[in-house]
């Protein structure tokens, strides 16, 4: 049993990192100190404000931990390790998880290459970005290689100089070919080192000389070339318009910003490289509840720079947070170079402080009304469906169809919604074992039969919550089941479950002549819905789900099978005998319709076959 008294009393005063533990060891909050004795005690002490998000965390220790250190800079390396490692549920989290496009020159090799990279290295390569489209990224390198003609190839040279012929791109001309020895190092250096200062913003340069080369080509009546050369004009100019400038310094810069509710909080970052504007992120925090404004932003700041490979030389934050120093500290160490951190309270900046903010509150507010949409869509027609049948907490809905071919393939379908959404994972086919021929009641019943009776067997077997873990959609029994069609499907899901002694409600989903949803069929008499309601709009989705599932796995077990028919299966009918009479009759109806003397007018069908084949369509149960 821990002993909190006497554990606390044991605290040192230095700095170090905390971990708190529930009653099943799971890990639930890590944080730093810079005194441990003094803040985990904290914790402990009654009537000090904690907030009621901490209130209830301090409910569930069951124990702590804690891991000295030699500086509080330490100490904020290894809290970040261990809430990347264990993901603490009260914790305040960055639950996006990015990695972003660079642009990687090799100049470190004689003949220097220009690649997309997601990672920055330590390397003897200069990197370009972050930027946050990829598309862009390569984009603009398809761009400067056709610009400067540089290698795409991953050949070692000069060492693999010439053991293989050139590639597709000397002959059109977007490779100087050094690995045939065509360049000199020198010249091919010095287009290196254009590109590089296209990479940094100076674009003037090689718009004038495509310009000079689009009107020389022109003048000497070389269209292509100039359609060419204007084309290539056009990119760079389009390059160019995108750098929008923000700023005169030329700095690296992040902008940092937040909008926040109760429960949720969006941080909108904008990367400003060279002083340009080259795009911005928003990304999402959990675990917010409780939290201030500052320690979000403190917590996303440590967080996201653990993670980011590329470090500006100055954060301009929305507003003042704790330990600015040890995070400056701990950002110019990750850098290599000082790292400021700036709160704006004047001018330019902070007006993009200003709009950062806008655009995350804009981020938030539109979402709430995404997840309302959708909670209204999913959750919100469930509870219309559960009122209008009178069945209370209604979460998981199961559906079922049937699909053949004139009796060929009979298959069924499971189908599973939990809250409203879909969850594919729980789907099932079934391939009908006992049933031959068109009888849709048959078929139902052994594909129902079948479910439950193996939810059954394996709830018999193991603890429930590991059948869950591990079967999950036979062991767990729905709330409602929704069968396609009315009273006679229904009946038939109710005799399974009485049979079986399963008491689940049995809900039919009813169709009109245009084979539409109509309305529900429930303990013997139509309800009517309202079809512009979600209610009626989720059961459409669930009918259609069930039938288009049905369908595809039909498909595909006649796509198997090819040409094989429902006439395969009598006897004394094979592939000739079955080509004969498709030529004959044109459909499987009109064979179903003919006489005996009519089927042994196909000269290939003898009349005992004819007898046998009338008799195989009119001994059958009819469809329902």
């Amino acid at each position: 049993m821990f002993d909190f008294d006497e554990e606390l009393k044991k605290l040192p005063t230095r700095p170090g990192v905390y971990i708190m533990h529930d009653g099943n060891d799971t890990i639930i909050y890590v944080g730093k100190a810079i005194n441990l004795h003094n803040r985990v005690r904290s914790y402990f002490r009654k009537n000090i404000g904690r907030g009621p998000q901490i209130d209830k965390m301090v409910t569930q220790i069951a124990r702590f931990e804690y891991i000295i250190t030699d500086s509080e800079l330490e100490a904020l390396v290894l809290e970040n390790n261990l809430i990347k490692e264990y993901s603490p549920r009260y914790n305040t989290m960055l639950k996006d998880d990015k990695t972003y496009p660079y642009i990687k020159v090799t100049v470190g090799e004689a003949f220097p290459r220009v690649l997309f990279s997601r990672e920055m290295k330590k390397d003897k390569s200069r990197y370009f970005g972050p930027y946050t489209s990829a598309a862009a990224v390569k984009d603009t390198i398809e761009l400067m290689n056709k610009l400067y003609m540089l290698r795409t190839c991953s050949r070692s040279l000069p060492r693999e100089e010439g053991k293989d012929r050139p590639c597709l791109n000397y002959h059109i001309r977007q490779c100087m070919a050094p690995c045939q020895g065509y360049v000199s190092c020198e010249l091919y250096r010095e287009q290196v080192d254009k590109a590089l200062d296209f990479l940094n913003g100076n674009y003037q340069p090689i718009l004038k000389e495509l310009e000079h080369k689009m009107q020389e080509a022109s003048e000497n009546m070389e269209f292509e070339e100039a359609i060419k050369y204007r084309d290539l004009y056009n990119s760079v100019k389009q390059v160019a318009q995108k750098q929008k400038i923000t700023d005169s310094d030329g700095e690296d810069k992040d902008i940092i910003a937040l909008a926040n509710d109760e429960n949720d909080a969006v941080v909108q970052v904008f990367f400003i490289r060279d002083g340009k504007l080259i795009g911005r992120e928003h990304f999402y925090m959990t675990h917010v509840s409780g939290h201030e404004r500052a320690e979000i932003l403190l917590d996303f700041v440590k967080q996201f720079y653990a993670g980011t490979p590329f470090i500006p030389r100055e954060l301009m934050l929305q507003e003042e947070i704790e330990d600015i120093g040890i995070l400056e500290r701990w950002l110019s160490t990750r850098k290599g170079n000082r790292v400021y951190i700036r709160i704006p309270k004047k001018g330019t900046k902070e007006k993009l402080v200003e709009l950062a903010a806008k655009n995350a509150a804009l981020v938030l507010s539109q979402d709430k009304e995404k997840i309302k949409r959708e909670e209204g869509r999913t959750i919100g027609a469930v509870k219309e469906i559960a009122g209008l049948l009178g069945v209370e907490g209604i979460s998981r809905m199961e559906a079922y169809d049937i699909s053949n071919i004139s009796g060929f393939a009979n298959v069924g379908s499971m189908v599973v919604f939990e809250k409203g959404k879909p969850k594919r994972s729980d789907y099932r086919k079934f391939k009908i074992k006992t049933v031959s021929g068109p009888d849709d009641y048959a078929c139902m019943k052994e594909v129902l039969t079948r479910r439950f009776v193996h939810g059954m067997e394996e709830q018999k077997e193991l603890d429930l919550k590991e059948l869950e873990k591990e079967f999950g959609s036979f062991t767990k029994f729905p709330d409602l089941i929704l069968m396609d069609g009315g009273k006679g499907q229904v009946n038939i899901a109710l005799e399974v479950l009485r049979e079986l002694s399963i008491d689940i409600p049995v809900c039919g989903m009813v169709k009109d002549d245009n084979h539409r949803t109509r309305g529900l069929y429930y303990n013997n008499e139509e309800i009517p819905i309202d079809h512009h309601s979600e209610g009626f709009k989720l059961v459409t989705r669930v009918q259609d789900e069930a039938h288009r599932f049905a369908i595809e796995y039909h498909r595909s077990l006649r796509s198997k099978t090819q040409v094989k028919s429902v006439l395969d299966d009598i006897p004394g009918v094979g592939a000739s005998r079955r080509k004969a009479l498709m030529r004959q009759f044109k459909s499987i109806e009109e064979i179903k319709e003919a006489s005996v003397e009519k089927l042994a007018e196909v000269p290939e069908i003898p009349v005992h076959i004819a007898q046998g084949i009338f008799d195989f369509f009119h001994s059958q149960k009819p469809m329902h």
